[in-house]
């Protein structure tokens, strides 16, 4: 990739003439998709609230795919913007493709999205520069053991195929993912993430987890295994409901009865009419189209507690008789919004009274998945609390709940104020998956050991 700065025209640009020369390169029958993933992030990690290491990324990731009659085939290639490098690993990809077709069987659920779309976003977003991004950490942090990563900058995608499908997608987001370490190894862990980045937020952040570190310091207390009153902060809550994301709300686990909320859909077992969930593509970061030129579609999944719609690919449609929302083969809600209650986020230790703040949750699994049971571990400033007041940290512990106790029956109330949670996975490239999530007061929440 060249070393200079590219705009986000330069990814247009390169988009917009790969599509073009696709279509000239197809023989008689041939159609072709294209998605184009791309990134221009700056990562800075810090160290005692001190830059450890700062780099630039940009990378063009992109996925082929020809069809011919009932088969088809797909090659993903890494792209350096240079049109005509690009356009030459293009050509070699196109020949080992056709090699494919020739000898593929036909695919009998190959649904293909042939609607002519267009959907185009332009950049919308800002954040700060490197330099003031470092000068605005090293302030907050000052007299802190600071530890964090921050990863930031635009994300481009963009579709074509040969039918007339066409979208093109810039999303601007930054997340500093950092942790508050005490002196004696305890830590709080915070996430602010934006698109507008906002130097208060941020500040308050900051704020919030200086409090919570004075807390660290006090004797750890161990409790017994049994249930607690109980307050979620969104940061649990994410960690909860990320855990459903995956097949939770897909058709094709739905059918299957691989979901973790088959028991939901089969009246077997309730949610408290206090939740509802949607997938709101519409306000999300991803594009409003997927990787297979489906266009995304803002769908109601939970309703008042009752399961009202979920995520149907294009293969899934076919195979079950069902109608196609935008899903991609993952199946996988995006940009999920869960309602909002009425408790407000400052009454929140009030609230609960005497029980547990669980600041954050890790290594969630299933225990036993056909119920939504959940094991999984407290973390990262997690407090004993009496009369509405922090006393203690919690010494580290294991619970085991069912979804439908701790947003079923058991569920007192929701936040009013809801956290953005952007996806802080780099894995591969950057994610632009949103969670906007309220914190969650329960009752009886079950701690094993």
């Amino acid at each position: 990739m060249n070393a200079c700065v590219m705009s986000h025209a330069h990814y247009r640009r390169s988009f917009d003439t790969l599509e073009q020369w696709l279509h000239t390169q197809l023989a008689t029958g041939e159609h072709f998709s294209l998605w184009y993933s791309a990134e221009d992030s700056q990562f800075i990690r810090f160290n005692h609230g001190q830059v450890r290491q700062a780099s630039q990324v940009r990378q063009i990731d992109a996925t082929v795919r020809l069809i011919r009659e009932e088969r088809h085939a797909s090659e993903t290639l890494n792209l350096t913007g240079d049109v005509e490098t690009d356009r030459a690993r293009l050509a070699e990809t196109l020949v080992q493709l056709r090699a494919l077709l020739d000898v593929l069987p036909a695919d009998p659920y190959l649904q293909l999205d042939n609607q002519v779309f267009a959907s185009d976003r332009l950049p919308d977003g800002s954040l700060p520069g490197a330099d003031e991004l470092i000068e605005q950490v090293a302030t907050l942090s000052a007299g802190l053991d600071m530890v964090g990563i921050y990863a930031g900058g635009p994300m481009y995608r963009g579709f074509a195929s040969s039918w007339g499908g066409r979208g093109w997608h810039v999303a601007i987001s930054a997340s500093l993912d950092f942790s508050l370490f005490h002196a004696n190894g305890e830590a709080v862990k915070i996430t602010y993430a934006a698109s507008e980045w906002d130097a208060d937020a941020l500040a308050a952040e900051f704020a919030r987890g200086r409090e919570q570190l004075t807390h660290l310091g006090k004797p750890r207390k161990t409790l017994a295994p049994g249930t607690y009153r109980t307050y979620l902060a969104p940061a649990a809550v994410e960690e909860i409901i990320s855990m459903l994301q995956w097949d939770g709300f897909s058709a094709r686990a739905l059918a299957t009865r691989n979901s973790p909320l088959q028991a939901l859909q089969l009246g077997s077992a309730r949610l408290s009419p206090l939740v509802s969930i949607s997938e709101m593509a519409s306000t999300g970061l991803e594009p409003l189209f997927n990787s297979e030129g489906s266009l995304r579609q803002d769908q109601p999944l939970i309703e008042r507690g009752q399961l009202v719609g979920q995520m149907v690919s294009s293969r899934s449609a076919q195979e079950y008789g069902l109608v196609a929302n935008g899903a991609d083969s993952y199946e996988k809600p995006a940009s999920i919004e869960m309602a909002a209650g009425v408790l407000p986020s400052d009454d929140v230790l009030q609230a609960l009274g005497t029980g547990l703040y669980i600041g954050n949750l890790w290594y969630l699994n299933y225990s036993d998945q056909g119920l939504a049971r959940m094991t999984g571990m407290t973390r990262f400033a997690s407090f004993w609390v009496e009369d509405g007041k922090i006393v203690a940290p919690l010494a580290t512990m294991r619970f085991d709940e069912s979804l439908y106790a701790m947003f079923g029956d058991n569920l007192l109330g929701l936040t009013r104020e809801r956290s953005l949670r952007i996806s802080t996975s780099t894995y591969g490239q950057r994610d632009a998956q949103t969670l906007l999530l309220p914190g969650a007061l329960v009752d009886g929440f079950t701690l094993t050991l």
